[in-house]
């Protein structure tokens, strides 16, 4: 029992003229930053030299037309490590997803999650070209006035 205590047992020192909440926070953030956590996996987007680092491998997906923002939103809510590129070289410019390897069927998942918002996207019709199509339509209509007319009858009851 002694010997788990001592090894979960740490000594931060600390200079400080007033010993508050805050200072301790700090300091505690600043050790476990430097520790770095080694039980704690890295999720969401990173940058490819970490992604590599993680020693799972790295596989590779192209995505086009511009809606990495689409894909980014479905890979969070799919909890996939990844990292994005952008190819400059083609015109118009292609983004180059790094995912781990391990992730893969999940990201096979998310994928299609992504393709049917990005369907959806584009099918889908501005509220302003309904606008401007409803506009033509009522001025292309007949005119038709209202009659108005009035019934005045009292009919005289016994």
């Amino acid at each position: 029992m002694q010997e788990e205590t001592t090894q979960r047992t740490i000594a931060l020192a600390v200079k400080t003229g007033k010993l508050t909440e805050e200072v301790l926070k700090k300091v505690m953030l600043m050790y476990l930053n430097e520790r770095g956590h080694p039980g704690q996996e890295l999720h969401g987007k990173i940058s490819v030299r970490n992604l590599m680092g993680l020693d799972q491998g790295a596989q590779t997906m192209e995505i086009g037309n511009g809606s990495i923002k689409t894909f980014d939103r479905v890979a969070r809510k799919y909890n996939i490590t990844y990292s994005v590129q952008k190819d400059k070289t083609q015109q118009p410019p292609k983004y180059i997803v790094f995912f781990r390897g391990k992730d893969q069927y999940v990201l096979a998942r998310a994928f299609a999650d992504y393709l049917k918002l990005n369907e959806k996207k584009q099918n889908k019709v501005s509220v302003i070209k309904k606008l401007k199509g409803y506009r033509e339509a009522g001025r292309n209509a007949p005119d038709k006035e209202r009659q108005k007319e009035k019934h005045k009858d009292r009919e005289s009851s016994l």
